[in-house]
């Protein structure tokens, strides 16, 4: 996550605020379960020894089925700096800008392809290399005009020169021109101008009504949060949000409540799609995530899960929900923010998701890194939470609690592909949901070759 220290102006704020306890069985289940944690971990902060259990199950297989070669390591930055929001008119005029500077490069007739599919490594020997640097030449990675002689050597320059072409393009930064770098290298500047120009609508249709006083935005391509009060953001946090088959929509909604310790509902579309399927195979799996089945609805008496046959389950009748805890799906905390797609932000017990560059792993909710920092920031303005180290201390106390807010936070989810810096620099993403069409489609389909292996599914929202 990335403090972003916003210029000093007094604050307006003061309303009375209030806030619910609840407590439940599932405290009872949840000490236990901490109760069981390491004793070095007791000592600290105890979540931060939770390493997650078998939900959600990404590797498609039993832990007992041997160990995938390790990935090779990936140093994020993928994070937005300064002050300036994605929702803002400074951006709008970023953008502008960048129009400009691409209108002007089709206009020179764009850049040229890079042929052939194999990788170009630094050291390698291969006619592409003029090509390439042609192609970096044009958006500015690599200075120079180029006239005169061009060799075939993939040089410490021209390595930068890519390095900084992955960085805009939120690529793994490796200096090799893999499969991944090559497809976007090889998306036409007429194409990207179009991108551009696309994404300069997506951020006007959010400029639609006046900037709140605090909001919450996540772009879902960018894997990206920003916390953002009075026109500046306060802080931004990586997040995991939904697959290609489980989409993070677009949306407006507000946020309302902090569940702290939560029970996981589990929809209906995880439970027939994802849960069902898994018990036919693993009828244990109930009891090892501390998953209740109950009838008709959430708050319906538990039946044994033992009478029923999961192959021809109903999910409008039977329902599963998850005890509070280490294991939980959502992790320690949840953020309540009601809306037509059922979809919310929350914590999870698998932090090394946060590792990865890409993260469209979800259900179509948003996991949000260090998320007791953005509690906090939520939570700031309400009586008894002015002190940051209120919300672990929450945590710490173990007890299930739904903090109710008096001032709710509007909170928006969007989809920018394309956008531009103040420095000049302009930046691309992945168009992981194919809505900006083709080529993007085609790029967004080919695999970064060191990327840890993709989900093969999972039982998290």
């Amino acid at each position: 996550m990335h403090d972003v220290k916003p210029t000093p102006r007094k604050a307006r704020f003061g309303l009375a605020r209030v806030f619910q306890a609840r407590r439940s069985r599932g405290a009872a289940v949840l000490l236990l379960a901490l109760a069981a944690l390491p004793l070095q971990v007791h000592a600290g902060n105890w979540w931060d020894g939770i390493q997650g259990s078998g939900t959600p199950d990404f590797s498609g297989r039993r832990s007992d089925d041997g160990a995938r070669p390790a990935a090779k390591p990936d140093t994020l930055e993928d994070l937005r700096t300064g002050a300036i929001p994605f929702r803002s008119e400074e951006m709008i005029q970023f953008i502008d800008k960048a129009i400009v500077q691409y209108q002007g490069i089709a206009a020179k007739g764009g850049w040229p392809k890079v042929g052939g599919n194999r990788m170009i490594r630094p050291g390698d020997d291969d006619d592409r290399v003029p090509a390439l640097r042609r192609r970096l030449r044009a958006t500015g990675e690599l200075k120079g005009s180029g006239a005169g002689f061009e060799d075939y050597n993939f040089d410490s320059t021209t390595e930068e020169a890519v390095r900084r072409f992955q960085e805009r393009h939120g690529l793994r930064v490796s200096g090799r021109v893999d499969q991944p770098t090559l497809a976007a290298l090889n998306v036409s500047a007429d194409e990207r101008l179009k991108q551009l120009e696309l994404n300069r609508q997506r951020i006007m249709a959010l400029l639609q009504q006046p900037i709140e006083e605090r909001y919450v935005l996540v772009n879902a391509p960018a894997f990206q949060l920003e916390a953002v009060e009075r026109y500046e953001v306060a802080q931004r946090h990586r997040v995991v949000v939904g697959r290609a088959a489980r989409e993070t929509p677009d949306l407006r909604a507000t946020i309302r409540a902090l569940n702290f310790f939560p029970f996981w509902r589990v929809p209906d579309s995880v439970a027939k799609l994802d849960v069902f399927p898994r018990l036919v195979k693993e009828p244990d799996y109930l009891d090892k995530e501390k998953i209740r089945v109950v009838l008709g609805d959430f708050n319906g008496p538990e039946i044994d899960a033992t009478a029923i046959d999961w192959s021809t389950a109903d999910p409008a009748k039977v329902k599963l929900r998850q005890e509070p805890g280490p294991q939980n799906a959502l992790g320690l905390v949840r953020i309540d923010m009601q809306n037509e797609h059922g979809v919310y932000m929350h914590d999870t017990p698998l932090k090394s998701l946060f590792d990865q560059r890409a993260r469209a792993f979800s259900a179509g909710c948003v996991r949000v890194q260090d998320v007791f920092k953005l509690a906090s920031w939520i939570a700031k303005y309400e009586p008894g939470w002015e002190n940051p180290d209120q919300v672990e201390a929450v945590v710490s106390s173990g007890q299930p609690l739904d903090l109710q807010l008096t001032r709710p936070i509007p909170v928006y989810f969007a989809y920018v592909t394309a956008w531009a810096e103040q420095n000049g620099s302009v930046q691309f993403r992945t168009d992981i949901y194919n809505r900006d069409g083709q080529p993007f489609a085609a790029a967004a389909q080919v695999v970064d070759p060191d990327a840890p292996p993709a989900p093969s599914g999972g039982l998290a929202p």
